[in-house]
Formats: C-alpha cells, structure tokens, sequence
C-alpha cells in the first residue's frame, strides 16, 4: 500500500436544521458532508488524495471567524481560556477512543518492528503535532524506508487545525485589544473597526502564507504539505470569506450557478490535478475557492439550487457525524488492507469499509460526542473541563507508556543474549564449526529495527568539506591520527550500509573515510535511466574525488531490482569509474544485495524465520552471473568484490541468518548484519585490492 497524504474534517460540528440556532447554516453542514465522502472515497477506491483536506480547512476558519467576529461587535467577553478548554474537551473524547482502537488494531495486525513508530505518533496525535512527525519523515529517505502507511497519518490536518484552534483566538484577542487603542490614539479621526482591522490582519496573512506555500512547494514539496505555516492561508481565505459574506449578495440565479460551478469544481480537484505531486501551493486554490463559491451561493432560494442538496436532511445528518467518520475511515482502511494482505479494496470491500466506518462514526457521535457536548458540569468551571481534558489523555497515555516500557525492556533482553548465540553472517563461513540456537532470540529487536542504518562519525571537516552545495551531505569517519589511507565512499545508502563493516576496517588500518551519498543515486556516469538530480550529484561527486584524488573509491557495481531482470549493470559504470582510474586511484566495486517485494524483518515477525514467504530463491533475487563478471578486465584499477555468498546460501536468500536480521527492511542489509560480516569483508576487500593489512 502505497503511502496516501490524508486530511481531516472540521471538527466544529453544526446542529440539526430541527434545532438549528440563529444562523445556521445548512448548506455549509452538507457541504462538510459532501467533502469528507469525497476524501473516503479517493482514500478508499482511488487511492490518493482529494482537495478535501483544503475544503475543510476553509470551512474551519469560516465558521471559528463567524462566531470571533460576533462576539468582537457585540462587545461580548472572548474567554479565550473558556473557549480552548471547551474546544479541546469536545475534541479530545472521540480521538482518543479512535486512538486506543488504533492501538487495540496495531497490536493484532502490525508487525513488531513498527511498533514504536505507532506509539511515538500517538503521542503526536494526542499532543497535535503529528503534522510535523510526519513532515520529518517526509524529506527523510531513511525514515521512508521504514514508514508505510500509518493507521495515524490521517491525524496530521488535526493538528494543523488544533494549532490553528490556537493561534486564531490569539488574533482576535489582538485585534480587540487594538481597536480601542487605535480609537483613544487618534481621536480625531473615525477608528477602524473590528472587522475592518479583521480584514487588514487576515488580508495581510494570505498572501503572506500562500506565498511561502508556493515557494516551499516548488523546493520542497514532500516537506511543505505537512507544513502549517504553508495551510495558514487556507485559514486566511476561510476567515476573510467570513468578514465578507454579509456583503456579498448575489442574485438568484448567480447563486444557483456557482453552487453547482463550485460543487463540480471540488468534486473533479482530485481527478483533474496531479494534487500528488503539486499541493500545496497555487493549486490548491482550486478546491478552496470551490468551496467558497458553495459557501457565498448560500440559500439560493430556488429549487435548482445546490443548497437544496447540501441542506437536505440525509446530509445535513452525515455533516453532524463527519468528524467522527473521518476519524474512523482511515484506520479501518489500513487495518483491512494489513488483514486482507491486499493495496487496493474492490468495489465491494471499498463498500464495506464505507459502512463499517459510518457505523463505528454513529457510535461514537452518539454516545461520546453527543453526551460530552451535552454535558454540563464541565463548563460551569474552567478547572473542570480541564479535568475532562486530562483525563482523556491519561486514558492512552497509561497504555501507551506501559507498552513503550515494555518494547524497551524486551529491546534490553535481546541486547544482552551472549554473542555467540548470533554469529550472523560467520554461521555461512566454510569454517564455521557450531550451530545457531534455535532458542535464542533474533537479533536486532523489532524495536530497534529503525536505527539499523549505519552510521558515519560526523560532518566533513577541513579540506574535505565540498565547496559544491549539492555535496552538503558529506560525512566522514573520525580522522586517524596517522593516515595511511584516503578513501571516498561513493553512490547511495546500499554503498552506506557497508559503513557498518568498513568503518571499524577503516579504523582499525588508519584509513580516512569520506562518504559522498544521496538515497536512490546509484554511481555511475551521466544517464538517462538516472534521474537529473541524481546524475547532478553524481556529477558533483566525481569533480570532488578528481580533486582531492584519494588512494580509493568505495561503490556498489552492480544494480538489483525487484521484478526481473533481477540484477544488471549500473548505468553508466565503466564511464563513471574511469576518471578516477586514469588518475592511479583504486577504485573497489562490491555487488549488490537482494530487493523484494515485502518487507523481510516484517515477514518473520508475521510468519516465522522458517516460512519459504522470508527465504527467496536465489533465481529470484540475483542474476545467474554476477554482471561484475563482465567488468573485468576492461578498467585497469577496478577490483571487484562479491559478498552475495555471505548473504544468500543453498540457493536461498533468507531473511536470517545466524539468528541476525540480514534486512532492515525490502533492501538495506541491517547494521547488525554486516557488522558479523566484518571478519570476511576485510579479507575480501584486502584480497582484491591487494592492499596491505598493517
């Protein structure tokens, strides 16, 4: 299942036209309706997002500016305390019952490995910062690595709205203080008033916002759609339609037209746009300025009018459980598609998800929203709804730190076993005399599974630091007091993951090591097959090592894939390495390791070390004749180096070996794994390259 960027609805719920207060607005109830289906629907059948998540955001800012700005010129208090703790106290109950099911589902369906991940987004979700979780994973290739689809993701627009929930009172309090301040500064003249000075605060933070939204959005994308500071103007753009709505009086048949107009426009958003790889920025005017057409046809008061739909009772009653059925629709998507071993529900699955999440919204608008908001003895003092609010928080928080105890502990006990018990890649050395234990545990824990890249000592320092910006990510090992040997380490994280054995080598011999890497940048020479930024870097990369011209280059040779050919050259391998050879500087090309299609530490944990799902036929993970053998001879200074042996036996490329974890996840060999591959990797390395061991 591929990872889906989600939204959520406005949680600020209307009530029933029956017992609507003073301007009710129906159509606008319909219209959040309409839009958190639309949002299930891409999620469930289409499999991407929809617009929805601006729509709602608009309709956040719209009703929250409606209720500021009548208290502002009705002169009544704005308790900005009161109306937090109310706020949160409606909010909180129905999350939290999600996010304990969330849990409940995550210990019956997710694997072990992903376990932390859950529990630290919980955490997130329950203190309304998930946005920015998933922000850091989303311009983080190795935090990709090991995030699929989160039961939680959905929980990031609650948190943009949350801190908007807080932020937005802030400026009405602001604006209430200036208005009379600006009234005894210049008493000679008429002072603005309140939603004049409304209008010039929310006037100035949309171009502000959106702006930055599109210029965060071209550099970079992944990062800004989790960004608050680029939603702000989806707020904005909620709250001056609010400041203006009583000023725009459209004629009937106007009102008719961009109703529809704005119906259509919302409903195509998703299928008309790449939202995928263009929101934010400009183009999510789109579904905004959809919605405020909605919004601004209002009642039409002709039979043909949109409102008639929106504001009908079927709709209007969906609108009252839309927070609910947005919490619920995702979780149940991801746990069916976990249980059912699929990435896309059919038709009729997607049916049943649909149902199964409008029952459980039902219930839980029912018997949780409803009472909570009904109830009266938390509003009577502050001190108390902020006892409901804690109280809700202490009902996860006590699971989740009890569990997140026990992940650590387990995590301690496999750390401890004796190290003979996992000999890892030594149990596949011809002179390996014992056996592995069946009783011992399989190293690394689940839990730690995510820190299982290896690690470089730090930043390039001195004469190593790259003068081209594109190198910004250059990292070295700690500099031996004695140099004996300059090593640059070349291509993308399958050349990283060998810092795991290279690094302590590199140590050991009094060698220095800069690494040069960009995920998913295999080394080679300019390519088509290669993605611009790729050959850029690449091209970076190679000016570097021409001139600092160190003893050796350190890369990958060959390329794997996960549907055959399963293994072929780099593009552009010869070409990329000749330069360097040309100069006298070694270059070491090692072969590289299996991909799949599954997550293997995942597979065990699901299935057991011994299921034939976790051991792939060697066929089907390498090719028949390493493509290092038709190197060979052709680059005088390439040698070649092939630990395919270490990793796959019998003809068979298993998940664990030695009661070690070969994978951390469908291609990276795991720290652990190669650090017991140590022994074997310096023999071979010094073998090909002819170097010598002191």
């Amino acid at each position: 299942m591929t990872q889906t960027r989600t939204a959520a609805p406005d949680p600020v719920s209307g009530k029933p036209a029956a017992k609507a207060k003073p301007g009710f607005r129906p159509e606008v109830q319909g219209l959040r309706a309409l839009a958190v289906l639309m949002v299930a629907a891409y999620h469930i059948w289409l499999g991407k997002v929809s617009g929805g998540v601006d729509v709602f955001l608009l309709i956040s800012a719209f009703l929250l500016t409606l209720s500021f700005t009548r208290k502002l010129e009705s002169r009544a208090p704005l308790r900005l305390l009161q109306h937090w703790l109310h706020v949160f106290k409606r909010l909180l109950p129905a999350v939290v019952v999600v996010l304990l099911a969330i849990l409940a589902g995550t210990w019956a369906l997710i694997p072990q490995s992903r376990w932390p991940d859950v529990l630290t987004e919980a955490w997130a979700s329950l203190m309304y910062r998930q946005n920015w979780q998933l922000a850091a994973f989303a311009v983080d290739y190795y935090a990709q690595q090991h995030v699929d689809a989160s039961p939680l993701q959905h929980f990031w627009s609650l948190s943009v709205q949350g801190q908007v929930f807080i932020l937005w009172p802030l400026i009405f309090a602001g604006v209430a203080l200036l208005q009379p301040l600006l009234a005894r500064l210049f008493p000679q003249r008429k002072a603005p008033s309140h939603r004049q000075l409304l209008f010039i605060a929310f006037g100035a933070l949309f171009p502000a916002s959106l702006l930055f939204s599109i210029e965060q959005t071209a550099t970079n994308q992944a990062y800004a759609y989790f960004d608050t500071r680029a939603r702000l103007w989806e707020f904005a753009l909620g709250s001056l339609l609010a400041l203006a709505i009583p000023y725009l009086k459209p004629g009937r048949r106007l009102r008719v037209v961009l109703g529809w107009a704005g119906i259509a426009a919302m409903l195509a958003c998703g299928l008309v746009l790449p939202v995928d790889r263009s929101f934010l920025g400009f183009v999510a005017l789109w579904p905004t300025l959809a919605a405020a057409a909605v919004i601004i046809a209002g009642q039409s008061g002709s039979r043909f009018g949109v409102d008639r739909l929106l504001g009908s009772r079927p709709l209007v009653k969906l609108g009252d459980n839309s927070y609910a059925l947005y919490l619920w629709h995702w979780p149940i998507l991801v746990f069916f598609l976990l249980a059912a071993g699929t990435t896309q529900p059919s038709l009729l699955e997607g049916l049943g998800i649909m149902a199964v999440s409008l029952l459980l919204a039902v219930v839980t608008t029912r018997f949780v929203e409803v009472p909570l908001r009904s109830w009266k003895w938390p509003d009577v003092r502050s001190w108390r709804a902020a006892v409901v609010i804690v109280s809700c928080g202490a009902l996860l928080a006590l699971p989740v730190t009890a569990w997140q105890s026990a992940i650590t502990a387990e995590a301690a006990a496999i750390a401890e076993q004796p190290h003979e018990l996992t000999p890892g890649a030594a149990a596949l050395a011809p002179d390996y005399a014992g056996k592995p234990s069946e009783e011992a545990l399989i190293i690394p824990a689940p839990a730690a599974m995510k820190d299982e890249w290896a690690n470089v000592d730090g930043a390039c320092t001195g004469d190593n630091v790259p003068a081209d910006p594109v190198l910004e990510g250059c990292l070295q090992n700690e500099e031996p007091e004695v140099v004996t040997k300059r090593i640059v380490v070349l291509g993308d994280s399958h050349s990283q993951q060998y810092m795991a054995a290279l690094g302590p080598i590199a140590k050991e011999h009094g060698w220095e090591v800069v690494t040069l890497l960009k995920g998913g940048c295999r080394f080679g020479a300019q390519s088509p097959e290669r993605a611009d930024f790729c050959n850029d870097f690449n091209r970076a990369s190679s000016a570097y090592v021409l001139e600092h011209k160190p003893d050796a280059v350190f890369t990958v040779a060959s390329l794997t894939h996960v549907d055959a050919p399963f293994e072929t050259e780099v593009p552009g391998y010869l070409e990329g390495i000749k330069p360097f050879t040309d100069l006298g500087i070694d270059v070491v090309g090692v072969r590289d390791n299996p991909r799949f299609s599954f997550n293997m530490p995942e597979c065990v944990q699901k299935k057991g070390k011994d299921s034939p799902d976790c051991n792939v036929p060697l066929e089907e993970s390498l090719a028949a004749s390493s493509p290092l053998d038709d190197y060979v001879g052709k680059v005088e200074g390439l040698h070649l180096m092939d630990m395919s042996d270490f990793i796959c036996e019998q003809g068979t490329c298993p998940a664990v070996v030695g009661n070690v974890y070969v994978y951390k996840d469908d291609n990276h060999l795991s720290k652990t794994y190669v650090q017991t591959m140590i022994p074997m990797f310096e023999e071979r390395l010094l073998a090909a390259t002819g170097w010598s061991a002191g």
